[in-house]
């Protein structure tokens, strides 16, 4: 398994308790999609309102969501970035930033009745596949692919839906 970097900060109270869980499972993502170099993830806790302003600055929509993903390459499903694109310094990839409303994982997870812990999971996994190129705008295949992409990845780390 490669050695990945996963950098994670929180503007909330209560978010350091899910930083070890995304530093496991942003990782088991890269893995299963076969990402075969060091990446570095950066990554956001936030509350509505602050990821809103994110929303709307960088993507002009106004309105808050669960998670934002902001990729440093544009791929496709099944590529990858590869070592020509490590930072000199580091020699990891800056794969991209994600973005979680902590307040908006925590609805999720009682309104789905499996927890807070499996939705930053879930959402954490949601956005490695958009930093990778996946993408669901189309509501169809591509949808379809990503949701049965995330579900194996949850299931091999043992996150089911309880």
């Amino acid at each position: 398994m490669q050695h990945h970097e996963i950098i994670v900060e929180t503007e909330v109270d209560g978010a350091e308790e899910y930083a070890e869980l995304l530093r496991r499972v942003i990782p088991a993502a890269l893995e299963a999609e076969g990402v075969a170099v060091p990446c570095e993830v950066d990554v956001l806790f936030t509350n509505d309102e602050g990821i809103h302003a994110i929303n709307l600055e960088r993507r002009e929509v106004d309105r808050p969501t669960d998670v934002l993903s902001f990729p440093m390459f544009e791929l496709s499903p099944g590529e990858h970035p590869g070592a020509e694109d490590a930072e000199a310094g580091t020699g990891l990839v800056p794969l991209g930033d994600m973005v979680i409303s902590l307040e908006r994982a925590t609805a999720q997870g009682e309104e789905y009745g499996h927890g807070t812990q499996r939705e930053v999971a879930y959402l954490a996994v949601h956005s490695v596949l958009h930093l990778l190129g996946y993408d669901h705008m189309d509501e169809g295949e591509e949808k379809a692919r990503m949701r049965a992409r995330e579900e194996d990845i949850l299931g091999q780390l043992g996150i089911t839906r309880e």
